[in-house]
């Protein structure tokens, strides 16, 4: 039995214990105030953030801490489930068997002829199975099923990108090679370069600099790429060498905001060839 078990008389089976928990928090009459006041869009940005620090605690090869921020994570799903059940549309034991549901009816090859484990045959059947509960869904709704349904607005928008491409391709919309796709690259500088000398307005710009940005994911793509993931790379990378310049100058009793330019691109050379000397 957990320490919290004992303390607060819980349930000892750690999954009914949590869900005890938030429904406690949750208590009209004696819960926490702040998570009595939350809803579904309230606590929506604690899930995508609580997401991103379990796939920190994975890149930092972190154990300890990609235990609690699992943990974290799986409170974000218990307290979606409690608001749910509050106003009757669904509970936590209805998420975990429609999840059980999906994962064995996307499994034939395992559940059903487990014979066929060939990694191509998963990949194909998979898709197949998912086109199909598009297909399913959008009758459902009367509309038309497109291959691009599922994929979320809210996803990280790299990410977003990648999956467009993705779904598009799957259906024949993709260049046969690399090298049509930096010609786009080139197209779409070109017509930032065009927007800007005529003066046009901040929103076409922005959306010119969506198009190089989305042609640019596209290489990713092409290249076998994650550009999620070598966006955070090049995150962490600026960040290193940033803080190599700041400690640089510190040796020296100064600050960037004392530098001049060409002074802090030397200083940012040395922590490159630092680097590359490694």
């Amino acid at each position: 039995m957990t320490d919290s078990a004992r303390t607060t008389g819980l349930s000892p089976s750690p999954m009914a214990q949590l869900l005890q928990i938030m429904a406690r928090l949750r208590d009209p009459e004696s819960g926490c105030p702040w998570d009595k006041e939350q809803n579904f869009a309230s606590i929506a940005p604690y899930t995508i953030e609580e997401a991103y620090e379990v796939a920190d605690a994975i890149q930092r090869d972190d154990r300890n801490g990609l235990l609690d921020e699992l943990g974290d994570l799986l409170f974000q799903i218990v307290f979606y489930a409690q608001i749910a059940t509050e106003e009757g549309s669904f509970d936590f034991d209805d998420v975990a068997r429609t999840i059980s549901d999906k994962m064995v009816r996307r499994h034939p090859h395992v559940f059903d002829a487990p014979e066929n484990l060939d990694a191509e045959f998963q990949r194909q059947s998979w898709e197949q199975l998912k086109a199909a509960e598009r297909d399913t869904r959008a009758q459902a709704d009367n509309k038309t099923a497109s291959a691009l349904d599922g994929v979320a607005d809210a996803l990280p928008a790299l990410m977003r990108a990648e999956k467009l491409q993705k779904r598009a391709a799957r259906v024949g919309f993709d260049w046969p090679d690399v090298a049509p796709v930096y010609d786009k690259i080139f197209e779409e500088i070109e017509e930032i370069q065009s927007a800007l000398a005529k003066k046009a307005s901040k929103l076409k710009i922005s959306e010119e600099m969506g198009d190089l940005l989305f042609a640019v994911v596209n290489l990713a793509r092409h290249l076998g790429v994650d550009p999620d993931e070598a966006m955070r790379a090049g995150n962490r990378k600026f960040d290193r060498r940033f803080r190599a310049i700041e400690t640089g100058l510190a040796a020296q009793g100064r600050t960037p905001d004392d530098a001049t330019l060409d002074e802090l691109e030397r200083h940012w050379l040395i922590a490159k060839n630092a680097e590359n000397d490694h």
